[in-house]
């Protein structure tokens, strides 16, 4: 009754217990040595329940039973004992192996007769995760795929992992573990190839409508067909520049297999801090600025909100288009001369949009919330007029 089953279970790939990579390898051995520790204690316990099942059956008459017994050395030291020894052997090798195979922890060895020769650097891929497609840029080479993935063989991997919008996992079966892939965060995985052929990747975290057709191909080359396919990337006449990439990143599924010749410099880093576009805040300044004590008093009128949304306020300022400003840490001076700025900004603005699009406020742009004045033009005058003329108890007032 199981041959048949055999039969049909001969054409699947146990690609995780017959990787191609020396990482995966690794983490094959593991997963194989702690299933054996295990099975020590549970052959012999499965074993003994068929055994005790069959002696003392009901029928087996010949048989003596006797449960009326105090204690047992003997038996207490072989059931306790025996799992002390199996735990202690998977912690030893638990601990060993977290260590050994840290993702973050560059490689020191090919295989497991072979050393990373001296002076060879690893190839560096910067991998972003879509809705629903994957992004691979070589920053080396100065190209970028969508859904193929390449990299010679017996040579160490680098990679710097990010994602655009929910959290996914980055997985390749034959090469390494599965690694997360999180927006403004970035991880890193390293691994070899040391087999040449074609594998699959794909995203093992459920992240969507199409999260199951977010697959890639993995190309395992050797040197020549590396550089042939790095030659044939770069052959395509597209660049990922970042309108380019901005169109890119829009949800989308079954998403066919793309090659970008060049790519803006700096891409990856916009992506990671969440400002690919132009005059946008990046997370890192903003930290940074944070780390420092905040914005000072000439740079508050700067700010830029660090706000993502992608289907709706992509770069806009949290109150609307104009720009924005903490009138917490303004004098009243400086509050009024901000208020006096934006409000100019505002009216140039409106005027502008007046000029270009006449029929845009047919459609709803520009439009006051209601409520307030029907025209952004008439706030300016009404600002001005007040702020522009400070009495001198004002002033005394604000200089103390």
């Amino acid at each position: 009754m199981l041959l048949p089953l055999l039969a049909l279970m001969s054409g699947c790939k146990a690609v995780v217990l017959s990787p191609a990579g020396d990482i995966a390898a690794q983490q094959r051995d593991l997963l194989v040595w702690s299933v054996a520790l295990m099975l020590i204690i549970v052959i012999p316990v499965m074993a003994m329940i068929v055994f005790f099942a069959w002696k003392y059956r009901e029928s087996n008459k010949e048989n003596r039973y006797e449960p009326d017994w105090d204690h047992s050395t003997h038996l207490e030291l072989v059931i306790w004992t025996a799992p002390l020894l199996i735990i202690i052997c998977l912690g030893a090798i638990t601990w060993s192996g977290t260590h050994l195979l840290d993702p973050y922890r560059s490689l020191d060895r090919v295989n497991k007769d072979q050393a990373v020769a001296a002076g060879v650097e690893p190839l560096q891929v910067n991998v972003v995760a879509m809705d629903w497609k994957w992004l691979f840029i070589y920053p080396e080479y100065g190209i970028a795929t969508v859904n193929e993935l390449a990299a010679p063989v017996d040579r160490p991997i680098r990679f710097h992992i990010t994602s655009t919008g929910v959290m996914n996992s980055f997985y390749i079966p034959a090469l390494a573990g599965q690694i997360y892939a999180m927006p403004g965060m970035e991880t890193k995985l390293h691994a070899v190839i040391n087999r040449p052929g074609e594998y699959v990747g794909f995203s093992a975290n459920y992240s969507g409508d199409g999260f199951s057709h977010m697959r890639f191909a993995f190309h395992g080359l050797d040197d020549a067909g590396f550089d042939q396919w790095v030659a044939g990337v770069r052959a395509d006449s597209k660049s990922l520049d970042r309108e380019t990439y901005l169109e890119l990143e829009k949800p989308s599924e079954k998403v066919p297999v793309i090659h970008y010749a060049s790519v803006d410099e700096g891409l990856f880093d916009a992506v990671l801090n969440m400002c690919v576009e132009p005059g946008k805040m990046c997370m890192g300044e903003m930290m940074a600025i944070d780390r420092k004590g905040g914005l000072g008093l000439t740079a508050v009128h700067a700010t830029w909100p660090l706000v993502h949304d992608k289907y709706a306020r992509r770069g806009e300022a949290v109150l609307g288009s104009g720009d924005s400003y903490v009138m917490a840490v303004c004098t009243p001076l400086e509050a009024e001369k901000a208020a006096i700025d934006a409000a100019r900004r505002r009216q140039e603005l409106a005027a502008e949009m007046i000029r270009s699009a006449p029929t845009a406020r047919v459609m709803g742009a520009g439009l006051a919330r209601p409520g307030q004045q029907t025209e952004l033009a008439q706030s300016a005058p009404s600002l001005v007029s007040v702020f522009t003329a400070p009495t001198a108890a004002d002033a005394s007032a604000s200089q103390s």
